[in-house]
């Protein structure tokens, strides 16, 4: 997310991580290895850019090995072969499933001036065929000034979205919808932009899912201290006219932990606190999972929480009460709404190899991570079961959690446990365990696209 919070991204990192904090975590993973920039505003987004990131065009020649990646910087690196045989989605490819014949939609303030060559060369890379993103520009859309750190940070995280939908959904349309104001951390004009611009997509019948890879603190919009919630609610028009036209909206859980980054983006809230849009009712919550990959992509170990430099965004919204499609879940989240509802791909331990060439000085590939990878990767799902279902799915609330009360005994609802109990505590707020069932360090868990794809497709 950013600041509103890219949730976190970072050339090693994405998603929303805190700024300060995050860059010294990140520095002392990598032990000098990589130099940090300066934090975005979209979820809290930080890069670190590896220093093997080649400086020129030559640069699939750099991309580290998984054991390369553990041997130089002590965290594993993984492609986008790796995620779809992790995911077991090669099956569903042969099958002819592939996203095609739907749309996926990101939003995100002033988008990437490169977006198309950097998809091709990603694509190429790891032997995709790659597809046209269509650009869709609401507002005022500044030139983008590669000295700007506002526009890099997101032209960061426009990359990452893009590039993680196709890794999932190669047959998939894609459009980037850039908006030009790119500070919504204080929930108001810039966020009501981003709200327009998916409410006129929407209406132009634009989109299957949309994917959000932002986020503010519920406690940072104006009213919230007094009880007076409409700052939220009056933005909640275009989430309540993609449900009304069948569009799925997904959304990172944030990248800290059961806290969040309060208004400033330079510090967390020192108790548990949640935020919009994850936790809104009308969006699926995506949270972070660290996976644990060979070089093949075959798991070593059981998934665990996303806890390192960041930590994988969980909790009880304060705004929002229980939704009837989390009655299976009420021992856990009471009377709240509670996140995230499943979770993905998001660790710095566990980062996505991504290709940008929108600054100049530093054209190459960089290491990602951060529940702003996880949202597109299963924004990408959807648009699977989308094509499966032969129509758009809409909120798939409903359908996600009636397969999660079946999983415990039906191993074809695709959803798989994650028990390990790990947790998402951070910036010194305790935060949630990851046990048997639905917990709020990653939801219902995460997923075999194989099995998962097919029966959410049948339930949607």
């Amino acid at each position: 997310m950013r600041r509103i919070h890219a949730r976190r991204r970072t050339a090693v990192a994405t998603a929303w991580i805190t700024s300060l904090t995050g860059i010294a975590a990140i520095s002392t993973l990598l032990s000098g290895s990589a130099a940090v920039a300066a934090p975005m505003q979209p979820t809290q987004a930080i890069k670190a850019v590896p220093a093997a990131a080649p400086q020129s065009g030559s640069a699939a020649g750099s991309l580290l090995t998984t054991e390369q990646c553990r041997a130089k910087w002590r965290i594993a690196c993984y492609s986008a072969i790796q995620y779809r045989q992790a995911y077991d989605l090669n099956p569903l490819y042969r099958a002819g499933v592939t996203g095609k014949g739907r749309t996926i939609v990101i939003v995100d303030p002033f988008g990437s001036p490169t977006i198309q060559k950097d998809l091709d060369v990603y694509s190429a890379r790891f032997g995709m065929k790659s597809t046209h993103v269509d650009v869709v520009k609401w507002g005022k859309v500044p030139r983008f000034d590669p000295t700007d750190e506002d526009q890099v940070a997101w032209a960061g995280e426009a990359t990452l979205d893009v590039e993680m939908a196709h890794a999932v959904a190669p047959g998939a349309r894609i459009v980037l919808a850039e908006t030009g104001v790119g500070r919504i951390g204080d929930g108001t004009s810039g966020l009501r932009e981003v709200m327009d611009a998916e409410k006129s997509l929407v209406d132009r019948g634009v989109g299957d899912v949309i994917s959000q890879s932002w986020g503010v603190a519920e406690n940072s919009f104006p009213g919230f201290r007094k009880g007076d919630f409409s700052s939220i609610e009056n933005l909640r028009y275009a989430f309540k006219d993609a449900a009304k036209h069948g569009v799925t909206l997904v959304a990172a859980s944030g990248d800290s932990g059961a806290t969040d980054t309060t208004t400033d983006g330079k510090s967390h809230y020192p108790y548990r606190v949640n935020a919009w849009p994850t936790a809104d009712p009308l969006v699926v919550s995506v949270g972070g999972t660290q996976l644990h990959l060979d070089s093949k992509g075959d798991r070593i170990a059981p998934d665990s929480v996303y806890n390192d430099a960041g930590a994988g965004g969980g909790g009880l919204s304060h705004v929002f009460s229980r939704p009837s499609y989390q009655n299976a879940a009420e021992q856990v989240v009471g009377d709240h709404r509670g996140t995230p509802d499943l979770s993905m791909s998001a660790s710095l331990k566990g980062g996505a190899w991504v290709y940008s060439s929108y600054d100049p000085k530093h054209v190459g590939w960089d290491v990602y991570v951060g529940t702003s990878e996880a949202s597109p990767l299963f924004a990408g799902i959807v648009a699977l079961a989308d094509q499966a279902a032969g129509h758009r799915l809409g909120d798939i609330h409903q359908a996600l959690y009636s397969l999660y009360a079946q999983s415990s005994w039906n191993p074809s609802t695709g959803i798989v446990d994650v028990k390990d109990g790990t947790n998402n505590s951070y910036a010194g707020v305790t935060g949630y365990t990851a046990v048997k069932g639905y917990d709020m360090a990653t939801g219902v868990g995460t997923i075999d696209a194989a099995r998962f794809v097919p029966a959410l497709a049948k339930q949607g």
